[in-house]
C-alpha cells in the first residue's frame, strides 16, 4: 500500500513540523495507526518536539540519525540497518504509543554538500527510495518532515514518497510558496514525482477577513485541493511543539476546537490515502472482460 508522504511547503514559517507532530499523534492516539516520523529537516525541529534534549543528543552522538544512515548508504555505499536508526516511544501524550522517529542532526546540511560535490544524486535517490521501500511495509502511515525551500535531499523524497501534503498559512507570502512549489513539480516529469494529497490551510486565524479571502482563493484552484478542514491558530497547538517532562492525556495536549480540527483533518487524510490506492488499484487491475492471452488497454 502507497503510504508515504512528503510534508513541505517551499516556504518556511508556516508550521510544518508542528502539523507533522499533531498528525502524527493524533492518528496514534485516535486512529490507532503506527506512524514513523523521518525528520529530513537539518533543524531537526520536530526530534526536539519528540525527544528531550539529553536523548537527542545521545542519538546524534551515537550516529542514529537519518545523516548517518544516509552517510552510510550513499556516502559509503554500505547496506544498512534501517530499524537501529527508528526511536519508539517518543511521544509525550499517553494514548500516543504507536509513534516513531528517525530524528536528524544539523550535520545534514553538510551531507548533502558532499553528495553534489560528488554527484551522487542517483545513489541518493537509490537509498531513499530502498528505506521508503522497507517502510511502507511496517508502518500504517510514514510522514517525511521536509525542510523549507528545494534541496537534493528533498527532490529525492518528493520522487520516491507516494504522495506530497503542503501545509500553508493563508497570507501573500506563504502561498506564493506553493506556486514556486508547483513549477518545480512541473520539471522534469520523467523522473516521477509523489502524488498531491492536497493543501492544508495552517495557523488560521478565525476572526480575520485577510485570510478568509486567501482561503477561499486558493480554493478555488482545483489543483490545490485544499482540505475541507482548515488548522486554527490556538495556543495550545502553538505550545504542542514543547515537549513536556511528563506524559499527558490527548485531550489535555490538543483540547476543544484544536483536537476536533485535528481529528477532521486526520480523517480527510485517511480517507484522501485510500481513495488514491483504490484508484491506483483499479487502474492497475488487468480488464476481466478482455480475452486471455491478450493486453488490457
Amino acid at each position: 500500500m502507497r503510504n508515504t508522504i512528503a510534508v513541505m511547503n517551499t516556504k518556511g514559517g508556516v508550521g510544518k513540523s508542528t502539523l507533522v507532530l499533531s498528525l502524527a499523534e493524533t492518528l496514534s492516539a485516535v486512529f490507532r495507526k503506527n506512524v514513523l516520523i523521518i525528520d529530513s529537516d537539518s533543524q531537526a525541529s520536530i526530534s526536539a518536539m519528540l525527544l528531550s534534549a539529553t536523548n537527542l543528543h545521545r542519538l546524534q552522538s551515537d550516529g542514529l540519525t537519518i545523516v548517518d544512515l544516509l552517510v552510510a548508504s550513499v556516502l559509503n555505499n554500505v547496506a544498512v540497518d534501517w530499524p537501529r536508526f527508528v526511536v519508539g516511544g517518543v511521544s509525550d501524550v499517553d494514548e500516543a504509543r504507536t509513534v516513531y522517529l528517525i530524528p536528524s542532526d544539523m550535520q545534514l546540511t553538510l551531507f548533502e554538500r558532499e553528495v553534489s560535490k560528488e554527484s551522487l544524486h542517483a545513489r541518493l535517490r537509490t537509498s531513499i527510495g530502498a528505506l521508503l521501500n522497507h517502510v511502507r511495509g511496517v508502518f500504517d502511515i510514514v510522514l517525511i518532515d521536509c525542510p523549507p525551500g528545494l534541496s537534493v535531499l528533498t527532490e529525492s523524497w518528493l520522487r520516491e514518497a507516494d504522495f506530497h501534503l503542503s501545509p500553508t498559512k493563508p497570507d501573500y507570502v506563504s502561498t506564493c510558496g506553493l506556486e514556486v512549489f508547483r513549477r518545480f513539480k512541473g520539471l522534469n516529469p520523467e523522473m516521477g514525482f509523489a502524488e498531491n494529497l492536497g493543501v492544508i490551510i495552517n495557523m488560521r486565524d478565525q476572526h480575520s477577513a485577510v485570510e478568509a479571502d486567501y482561503q477561499r482563493w486558493l480554493s478555488e484552484n482545483a489543483d490545490n485541493r485544499v482540505f475541507a478542514q482548515t488548522i486554527p491558530r490556538t495556543s495550545a497547538l502553538q505550545h504542542a511543539s514543547h515537549l513536556s517532562a511528563v506524559e499527558r492525556s490527548y485531550m489535555a495536549k490538543y483540547p476543544g476546537e484544536s483536537s476536533v480540527a485535528i481529528r477532521a483533518v486526520c480523517q480527510e487524510l485517511l480517507s484522501r490515502v485510500a481513495a488514491a490506492n483504490a484508484a491506483a488499484s483499479a487502474t492497475s487491475a488487468p480488464d476481466p472482460s478482455a480475452p486471455v492471452g491478450s493486453k488490457a488497454s
